[in-house]
């Protein structure tokens, strides 16, 4: 009977902690101008990556403006929703999970966390035509059996002036999709989120100001990272949710823990090791937490063979260091 006892304990033990390691190991796959198929899909697999973020577009022409326009012929194929079902289904067929993340952008790329209306009109015209544009691929992440679904991205003003709207639009996206859900906030406003209870994860675009060095050390950025960690641990307890970095990552460049939001070509001076050690840090200190969920690197491109490299400043890590170490990393968890 002891050894039995025993036995059991061990069984006990070994699911717990196949239960902390089992991290979302996760790519923002950018959908493209070209149709993709199995080879595609091939390098994503060897980095060992379990979750597949996919990408559809709507368009606005300012940030005042209401109009959503969304899967139109005039948008690239991997933008729209013949695109995400067949790049979906493609990852499924390998056994990679997927997460359907609808996402705006604004005509000269503004910062969507600005888009404001001016007036209640407006605001309800906006709201219907956001409402549109998020039901109609959350229906489609149910047809597909998509394991998660994200119902917005960095629209912090939206969120601090109309949080009924979306409480209201959460329930509406429950009724057409019964898988997971989540939203993904700007690192610096996520803890003003007054609805992360009502959803399963909370989703943070992770681009934290952690060194100013040129080339951040690990042991600087992951000093950099313990005030920002506290608080996202924090927000995490408080509304008892797991934390889920809906994207990260970092531009090979000098300064990259600097503003790892930049996404300008203003400092282009190509740092593959600033890049490396800025993943290296956050893994470090995130992914044995047991309150976080894991991650989506931003981002990888279909066009693996000429995507990045060693000349390359982007956040792309495809054909550098940063690439070896995914794998490693992904592998380990």
């Amino acid at each position: 009977m002891r050894r039995f006892w025993l036995l059991i304990m061990v069984i006990v033990l070994q699911v717990s902690c196949n239960s902390q390691t089992e991290k979302i190991n996760g790519i923002s796959f950018v959908g493209g101008r070209d149709i993709v198929d199995a080879s595609h899909i091939r390098p994503v697999l060897d980095i060992n990556a379990n979750w597949a973020c996919l990408m559809p577009f709507g368009f606005m022409r300012t940030i005042d403006a209401p109009q959503i326009t969304f899967d139109v012929e005039r948008q690239w194929w991997g933008e729209r929703k013949v695109g995400v079902e067949t790049t979906a289904k493609l990852f499924q067929d390998k056994g990679v999970k997927v997460m359907v993340k609808p996402q705006i952008w604004v005509w000269r790329g503004e910062f969507t966390g600005t888009i404001q209306m001016n007036n209640e009109e407006d605001w309800r015209a906006f709201e219907k035509h956001y409402t549109d544009f998020i039901l109609s691929y959350a229906k489609l992440a149910e047809t597909l059996n998509a394991e998660m679904f994200c119902i917005g991205t960095e629209l912090h003003e939206t969120v601090k002036a109309r949080p009924a709207f979306w409480r209201a639009l959460i329930k509406k996206v429950r009724k057409v999709y019964k898988g997971k859900l989540t939203y993904a906030e700007n690192w610096d406003t996520f803890d003003n989120v007054p609805f992360w209870n009502e959803l399963d994860y909370i989703g943070v675009d992770a681009y934290f100001p952690l060194s100013e060095e040129k080339t951040p050390t690990i042991e600087s950025l992951k000093t950099g990272w313990q005030k920002h960690k506290a608080i996202i641990k924090e927000v995490s307890q408080k509304v008892d949710r797991p934390v889920l970095f809906t994207e990260y990552g970092y531009r090979s460049v000098d300064y990259a823990g600097s503003k790892p939001w930049d996404s300008s070509r203003a400092n282009s001076k190509v740092n593959l090791e600033a890049q490396t050690n800025g993943l290296q840090a956050l893994y470090s200190e995130f992914w044995n937490e047991d309150w976080f969920a894991g991650g989506f690197v931003w981002k990888w491109f279909d066009y693996h063979d000429r995507a990045g490299g060693s000349n390359n400043s982007r956040f792309t890590p495809q054909n550098k260091p940063a690439e070896i170490l995914i794998r490693e990393h992904y592998k380990a968890h």
